[in-house]
Formats: C-alpha cells, sequence, structure tokens
C-alpha cells in the first residue's frame, strides 16, 4: 500500500481564451490539496487505485488504472462550480494488501471529512465502499455517536458475499453489515438498479434478514422515478447522513463497457444520472448531508473509447455541482 499526492500532469485540456465570461474548464481550476491552510466547503478528489478485491472476487482486473482515467475524462470538463476543488491524491494497493489500503483510505477520508471538504472518491474496485464507510463512521461517530447513517448504492450487485473466507469486491456491504451489529448500529442499505440473475436466492434471503431495501434494474426506468423519489423520502426520513456510493456496472454496457461485470440490461446514462441526481436533491431537501461520494469500478483495460470513463466523469462533475450548491 502507498499513498501517492495529487499527479496534476493529469490534469491537462484545452483552453478557451476567445470568450469575455467565465470559460474555464476542470483541469484550470483543481488544485492539489496541500497538507495544511486550505479553506472547508470545497470538493476533494481522492483516488482508490486497487483491485484486489476484484481478482479475490474473480472479476477482471484492471480497476486499479480507474482513477487516473477518470481524472483525464473530468480533466476537459467545462467548470460550473461555485466552490474550490482538490485533488488529494491516490491510495494505491500495488499487491495483495488490500485490506491495509481500505484502511489507509478510511484515514484519508476521516481527514478530508474533519476539515471540511466533501470528498469524491474515484475507484478501483468496489472494495472501496468497507474504507469509505470506515472513514465516514470514524468522522461521524466521534462526535454523534447515536446518529444514524444510510447507504445507496447504485449496484446490479447486492455485494452481500460472506467474507469469512475471503474479503473482496463482493463482500463490502456485509463487512459493514457485521460491524453495525458488533458496534449496536442499525445498518441502513438501500440498493437500486440490482440485477436478479446476478445475485443468488442465497443473498436476498440475507438481504431480507438484514432489513435491506432494493430495486430490480427493471424497475428503474425513466417512468419509474416518480416512485423512487417516494422510497427515497422514505428512506431519508428515518437516516441523519448518507454515503452514495455508484458502482458502474449498474449501467448499461452501451455506456459502461469498462467494468468488471458488464450490464446487458443496466440503466441508460440518462436515467442512471437522473436517479443519482433524484437521490442528492432528496437527501438536500430532507436535511440529510451526503457526507461522502464515490465510483467504483471503472476498468480503462476494458474501455472502449473510454466510454465508462467519460461517464464516471460526468458523474463526478454533476455530483459535485450537486453538492456545491449544499455547501454554496
Amino acid at each position: 500500500m502507498t499513498y501517492n499526492p495529487a499527479d496534476m500532469a493529469l490534469w491537462t485540456g484545452r483552453v478557451d481564451n476567445e470568450e469575455a465570461g467565465v470559460s474555464t474548464r476542470w483541469h484550470q481550476e483543481i488544485s492539489p490539496l496541500p497538507a495544511d491552510d486550505f479553506e472547508p466547503g470545497g470538493i476533494a478528489i481522492l483516488g482508490f487505485a486497487c483491485d484486489e478485491g476484484v481478482r479475490r472476487n474473480k472479476g477482471r482486473q484492471g480497476a486499479k488504472e480507474g482513477p487516473a482515467a477518470i481524472r483525464w475524462a473530468l480533466s476537459n470538463a467545462a467548470w460550473h462550480l461555485p466552490v474550490k476543488a482538490w485533488d488529494a491524491g491516490d491510495v494505491s494497493c500495488d499487491d495483495a494488501s488490500m485490506e491495509v489500503a481500505q484502511n489507509q483510505l478510511a484515514a484519508k477520508i476521516t481527514f478530508l471529512l474533519d476539515n471540511g471538504l466533501k470528498p469524491v472518491v474515484l475507484g478501483g474496485g468496489h472494495e472501496i465502499a468497507w474504507g469509505s464507510y470506515q472513514g465516514v463512521a470514524r468522522h461521524i461517530y466521534a462526535e454523534e455517536k447515536n446518529a444514524r447513517i444510510g447507504i445507496v448504492n447504485l449496484d446490479a450487485h447486492l455485494d452481500l458475499r460472506n467474507p469469512d473466507i475471503q474479503p473482496s469486491s463482493g463482500t463490502p456491504f456485509r463487512q459493514i453489515a457485521q460491524w453495525c451489529n458488533a458496534n449496536n448500529k442499525d445498518f441502513n442499505y438501500y440498493c437500486i438498479g440490482v440485477n436478479e440473475t446476478a445475485n443468488t436466492q442465497a443473498l436476498f434471503e440475507f438481504a431480507r434478514e438484514q432489513g435491506v431495501k432494493w430495486r430490480l434494474d427493471r424497475d428503474c426506468k425513466a417512468t419509474d422515478l416518480e416512485a423512487i423519489r417516494q422510497d427515497m423520502k422514505d428512506y431519508l426520513a428515518e437516516l441523519d447522513y448518507l454515503y452514495l456510493t455508484i458502482c458502474l456496472d449498474a449501467f448499461s454496457v452501451a455506456v459502461a463497457p469498462g467494468v468488471s461485470a458488464p450490464s446487458i440490461m443496466g440503466l441508460d446514462a440518462v436515467t442512471g444520472c437522473e436517479i443519482i441526481r433524484l437521490i442528492l436533491t432528496e437527501a438536500a431537501a430532507a436535511n440529510v448531508p451526503v457526507v461522502l461520494t464515490d465510483i467504483a469500478e471503472c476498468n480503462p483495460l476494458l474501455d472502449e473509447d473510454h466510454r465508462t470513463a467519460k461517464l464516471a466523469a460526468r458523474l463526478v462533475a454533476e455530483i459535485s455541482q450537486e453538492l456545491s450548491r449544499v455547501a454554496d
């Protein structure tokens, strides 16, 4: 496991200097996060360059390269944020020490949250979720022992496999459930976009036992948005904070070919983005802060025409805008 400070050479793109107004792009606005002396309220981009969990889960490896690919795709996006954006560097897993990397990720997330920043974490396999949640829990429970933290996961998979033999990218939410049980905390988990044929009966049974909420991919059409909105309102009414995690395999292979397990019947890009926007706006309306967002499973080695990285970059840009409106 290593930590690498921001590599600003990744942030390159065109410069539009022919307009009188604001014409900057992300590569012109983002700055490396200093060790101290930075203003709170900004967006912090943090990478988790790891796919050891995918290897353990017998998936297609390559997501370790995801954070760099997403930064490249985001670099040229037009700038629309009212707050500062920082590149907080990468936590990298260069060997099989996934658990060490997850713990380091948690520490970095806690540091960013403690300093008033809004982290958006780029993966990496979905083992990112265990480190992300630990970072959120350390930050929140240090001050609010009885806080209710909820998780919304946009994903084709429940990722509730048993970690007793070996944790992987398929086990993070069961690890969280076990941690919550051991620490007398409620396990609040809602998974949207689930592919029924990619999850066994045993996984669904465990989800029922744990009170998990889920919505199948076939029930995530544009015509279902109002039903999803009402579900989200009901879910948020029981929470104090929200952690949003997005696995790119929830999207159709047409827009997200570069993932470990492509989805033939996944979400289209417009509907998926609208669901994410809906989650963020409903959380703001319910006064439930979205303390952390992460994006998992971008695999550039399998990504035709950089479609998956470009989708992830669009999500980062839109999520950052929504989070900035709350912070502004």
